[in-house]
């Protein structure tokens, strides 16, 4: 109960906003949570290769391209956040303690799998830059590639733990007596 008392009202709408239902078809299952977890990754390496082709390659129409992505990877975004129910994105003091054990083993496994991919990085680069590729253009396509990983991976890895709701036992009892 002290908890709840120190919630501010942000604390408070954001909590609503994390546990509405409304959009729950969408990721009860496992299945289905990894489905909008693949299709994030598949939206956010359309965005930032886009994004590159406007940096790097000057094409003009990869601005549209990412325009285009926006809105359904904001959406894919809004789902897995409602599948984990704002885990990570809800302040600590908004939060159990189950499910702030739960964001520290979520960043946890995060940070492992990022730690493996940054040494791909780094050996796939060092490869490259070996075999005589444009080192500068490279590595600067590999750094931003890698902070967009690191900074969506946690949402990623929550999205694919996340545990299905227990079913609702309203119905397993009738009148105090197990039915």
């Amino acid at each position: 109960m002290a908890q709840q008392q120190q919630l501010t009202a942000h604390d408070r709408r954001m909590s609503a906003l994390m546990n509405r239902t409304e959009g729950e078809p969408l990721y009860r299952t496992a299945g289905r949570r990894r489905a909008v977890v693949v299709a994030h990754i598949a939206l956010t390496v359309g965005a930032v290769a886009a994004w590159l082709g406007t940096v790097v390659g000057e094409s003009d129409w990869a601005v549209w391209v990412m325009l285009g992505l926006l809105l359904p990877w904001c959406v894919a975004t809004g789902i897995i956040n409602s599948a984990t129910r704002g885990l990570l994105e809800l302040r600590p003091r908004a939060l159990d303690e189950r499910q702030r054990a739960e964001r520290d083993r979520v960043r946890a496994r995060a940070h492992q799998v990022m730690t493996w991919l940054l040494l791909a990085a780094v050996v796939g680069t060092g490869l490259a830059g070996f075999s005589g590729a444009d080192f500068k253009a490279l590595v600067f396509q590999v750094m931003f590639c890698a902070f967009v990983t690191h900074w969506l991976m946690p949402l990623w890895v929550a999205g694919l733990t996340a545990r299905d709701e227990p079913a609702d036992e309203a119905g397993l009892f009738v009148d105090g007596v197990d039915g």
